[in-house]
């Protein structure tokens, strides 16, 4: 644990040191606004290149639970502790008017409680599921924007984290192809996105029942297709697999194996307070396993099904999801997720979500005099299909859950956090998480989980 406080420490000094090399402007970055802007308002002037940093560390802390039996891929019930580390660098590059570059490099390190596993919705958001806990480097994003607009009409952004300051076209079409996370454009909502921010368990920071294509740290390789107007737009993304569930090697095979994912989105106001609706639907094609075919196999042979007995080239997984935020007051907003996939064949790259039914208030201390910090509360209740959950009852084992027996109910999560800035571009926050039923398991819990984050970001821009 102490290696990772130096190692935060060791970061925090060189965040520090370079944005007063670099002619920063404060030491966080402005709030992002893509606000839009008519053609008679001045646009903003293009900014040719920016950058930006954060930080953050996380220390978690689970006590003892009621646990009858304990499987490979369950939650420990003795208490745990762990701390998450993540350090990234944006660098942001207009190459021509229309054409930005993204750069992100990353640190990351920690492995979690009983290696992330035993928690369907799992408690924290920064914390792939890796073999080693040592902090590792690697590429985050490096990927390619153009633009193609249509009309006179310009939307105006302010420089923030992958995103430069200046203007789009209000009516544009855009491809983005390159590394990225397709949760950087797809099943965004404005009060629940962020783990290191806002929520952190999974099934909160996006749709847990969206079993998006990712390498094990959540980025893969792909492109991302848009058509942009001032209160609608529609996406389509086609991104890389990984070769094996939850792996960090892509299948290569794009037109065999891939992830197709859909998204309408519709933005409104409601007495002048902002809001979104979005419509999500994806597709995998991946050399993954049914849980039918297990659970028949075991049968016939009485053995414990293995999902991975039954691998087969082009097997499909489909599921669908909406998440919706509204502006009630200036500091009041409201936000819902809905999910569903078909709960038939294996969990390839997120998490073992079929069913996901979710709801949440977040609150800006504006209210109290502190409009820096905010607060939240939610509950997540997450579910398994008929055929997944007999899976389980049999003894099968998911990449990330697994008590070798199961008594199924939904998994329930309460979650509520305070993020306080204690100086300007460093947050501390204090979040707690009650789950019922872990893994799915009424035999099991509950248990709670507490944390502290601190957070820390900057932006140095020319």
């Amino acid at each position: 644990m102490n290696y990772f406080f130096a190692t935060l420490a060791a970061a925090c000094v060189l965040f520090a040191w370079a944005p007063a090399s670099l002619h920063a402007q404060g030491n966080a970055p402005p709030e992002k606004k893509p606000e839009t802007q008519s053609e008679e308002n001045t646009p903003t002037p293009d900014e040719r290149w920016n950058f930006f940093y954060q930080a953050t560390s996380i220390g978690s802390y689970h006590g003892s639970f009621f646990a009858p039996y304990t499987g490979p891929n369950s939650l420990s019930p003795y208490s745990e502790r762990d701390v998450s580390l993540t350090a990234t660098m944006y660098f942001g590059f207009r190459a021509a008017e229309n054409t930005l570059i993204y750069f992100d490099p990353e640190l990351a390190g920690g492995r979690g409680f009983s290696n992330v596993d035993g928690l369907a919705n799992a408690y924290n958001g920064e914390l792939p599921r890796i073999a080693t806990a040592t902090p590792k480097p690697y590429i985050a994003r490096l990927y390619v924007q153009q633009d193609f607009g249509f009309g006179a009409r310009r939307e105006n952004f302010e420089s923030d984290a992958n995103q430069l300051a200046g203007s789009r076209p209000m009516n544009r079409y855009t491809i983005v192809a390159g590394r990225f996370t397709l949760t950087d454009f797809f099943d965004d909502n404005r009060y629940s996105h962020d783990p290191r921010s806002q929520f952190m368990a999974w099934g909160l920071m996006y749709n847990g029942a969206w079993d998006y294509p990712a390498d094990t740290r959540g980025y893969t390789w792909g492109w991302m297709h848009e058509l942009h107007t001032e209160h609608w737009s529609f996406k389509y993304a086609s991104a890389a697999e990984p070769k094996l569930a939850n792996g960090l090697r892509f299948d290569r095979r794009l037109f065999r194996d891939r992830g197709d994912v859909f998204q309408g989105e519709y933005r409104s106001s409601v007495a002048g307070h902002a809001g979104a609706v979005r419509l999500l639907g994806y597709v995998n094609h991946t050399d993954s396993g049914s849980y039918g075919e297990a659970i028949a196999l075991a049968q016939a042979t009485h053995t414990t099904p293995d999902i991975n007995k039954t691998l087969q080239i082009g097997t499909i997984k489909y599921g669908f999801g909406i998440s919706a935020d509204q502006e009630i007051t200036k500091n009041f907003g409201v936000f819902t997720r809905l999910g569903w996939n078909d709960g038939k064949t294996e969990d390839f790259a997120f998490t073992a979500i079929d069913r996901l039914a979710e709801g949440g208030i977040s609150f800006n201390g504006s209210a109290w005099g502190r409009p820096q910090d905010n607060t939240g509360s939610a509950f997540a209740a997450a579910g398994l299909s008929r055929v997944h959950a007999e899976y389980l009852e049999m003894g099968g084992l998911d990449f990330i859950i697994g008590d070798g027996r199961l008594n199924y109910a939904p998994e329930y999560l309460w979650e509520s956090y305070y993020s306080a800035q204690v100086k300007k571009g460093i947050f501390v926050s204090f979040d707690a998480q009650h789950y019922n039923n872990p893994a799915y398991n009424h035999d099991r819990g509950p248990v709670w989980i507490y944390s502290i984050r601190i957070h820390i970001e900057g932006a140095a821009i020319r």
